[in-house]
C-alpha cells in the first residue's frame, strides 16, 4: 500500500525552479532514502509534503489525502524531525517532549523513558542550554515516542555523535518492524545504505534514480585490485575500465558491470597472483551522478 506519493511536483520561486517534476512513492512498512547535495531540492520537497509550501504544479498525497488541503489531518499520523531543531528556550527538554506527545494524543510514557535513556538526554535542563546535538535528541525522542504511521526525517542525525547515530538507526529498525513507513533524507550515505529499502537520488530539482539498492548497484562499477605474474599491457585500452592506477605492484581500477567478464578473461592471461574485488557502494553511484556537474560548476 502506498503511504506517500508525489506526481510531477514542481515548485517555482519567481523564475527559479526549485523542483521540476518530482515523482516519488513510499510504501507501507518501507524505509525510503532521499539523497542529494545541498540545494538539490530535498527540503523543498519535504516542506511540500508537510503542507508548509504549496506546489506550483503536480500532486502530493499522504495517506491518500492532499498534502496541502489536508495537512492538519495528516499531521495527526505523522512525525517530523528537521535537521536544525528550534525549541522553546524556557521549557525543559522533558516538557517539550510531553507537549509534542500531548499534541499527538500519545501517552506512551514507558517508550518515552526508554528513549530518553537510550539517547542519554537530561530532560530536566532548559532548552536554551542544549547543544545542537541535544536539541536533535529532544526531537527524536518526541518523534519515536509517538505512535505515528509515517516518519519524515530531514537530516535527523545532524549534530549527533556516532554512538547516538547508532541509537537512531536502532529506532528506525524498530519502526520498520512495527510496520511504520519512513522517508529519510540524509547526506550520510552509509546510513542510507544500512537502513533503506529503496533510494531516490535528486539532482537540480529532479529525481534521477529510484530503486532498491540491488537495482541501483547494477549501475555502478566494481572495484578491483589485481596482481599478476607478468605485467598487464594495454589494460587502459579495454572498454569499461576506469581510474587505472598502480598500487604496490598491483593494479587498481574500476570496471563497468557489463564489461567485467571480458576484463577478467583478459587479465587472467597474465597469470593471476592476487585478486581483490569490492562490491559497488551507494556512494559510487551518487558520485558518478555528480562528477559531471562538478566539472561544469553545478551541484557538488
Amino acid at each position: 500500500m502506498t503511504i506517500l506519493k508525489t506526481v510531477n511536483v514542481s515548485k517555482r520561486f519567481g523564475k527559479f525552479a526549485a523542483l521540476d517534476g518530482v515523482n516519488m512513492e513510499v510504501k507501507s512498512g518501507e524505509v525510503f532514502g532521499f539523497i542529494g547535495p545541498n540545494g538539490a531540492g530535498k527540503s523543498t520537497t519535504i516542506r511540500i509534503l508537510l503542507g508548509i509550501l504549496k506546489a506550483s504544479e503536480g500532486d502530493a498525497t499522504i495517506f491518500g489525502m492532499d498534502a496541502w488541503k489536508n495537512a492538519v489531518e495528516i499531521h495527526k499520523r505523522l512525525s517530523y524531525v528537521p535537521g536544525d531543531v528550534n525549541l522553546w528556550p524556557n521549557l525543559t527538554g522533558g516538557e517539550v517532549i510531553d507537549l509534542f506527545m500531548m499534541m499527538r494524543g500519545s501517552s506512551n510514557q514507558k517508550r518515552r523513558e526508554e528513549l530518553i535513556e537510550k539517547f542519554d538526554l537530561d530532560p530536566s535542563k532548559k532548552c536554551r542550554t542544549y547543544s545542537k546535538g541535544n536539541r536533535q535528541k529532544v526531537a527524536l525522542v518526541a518523534a519515536f515516542s509517538s505512535d505515528a504511521d509515517l516518519f519524515i526525517l530531514d537530516e535527523p542525525t545532524s549534530g549527533l555523535d556516532p554512538l547516538m547515530e547508532k541509537v537512531f538507526q536502532d529506532c528506525i529498525i524498530d519502526a520498520k518492524r512495527a510496520g511504520k513507513s519512513v522517508l529519510l533524507s540524509s547526506h550520510i550515505l552509509s546510513e542510507v545504505e544500512r537502513l533503506c529499502d529503496r533510494v531516490g537520488i535528486i539532482r537540480q530539482g529532479k529525481i534521477i534514480e529510484t530503486g532498491t539498492l540491488q537495482e541501483l548497484r547494477h549501475l555502478t562499477r566494481t572495484n578491483l585490485l589485481v596482481e599478476t605474474k607478468q605485467p598487464v599491457t594495454a589494460l587502459h585500452e579495454l572498454k569499461g575500465v576506469h581510474d587505472l592506477t598502480t598500487k604496490d605492484q598491483a593494479l587498481s581500477f574500476q570496471v563497468d558491470p557489463e564489461e567485467l567478464d571480458a576484463v577478467m578473461k583478459y587479465v587472467s592471461q597474465f597469470g593471476l597472483l592476487r585478486l581483490e574485488s569490492s562490491p559497488p557502494k551507494l556512494e559510487d553511484l551518487f558520485m558518478r551522478h555528480y562528477e559531471t556537474d562538478t566539472g561544469a560548476g553545478g551541484a557538488s
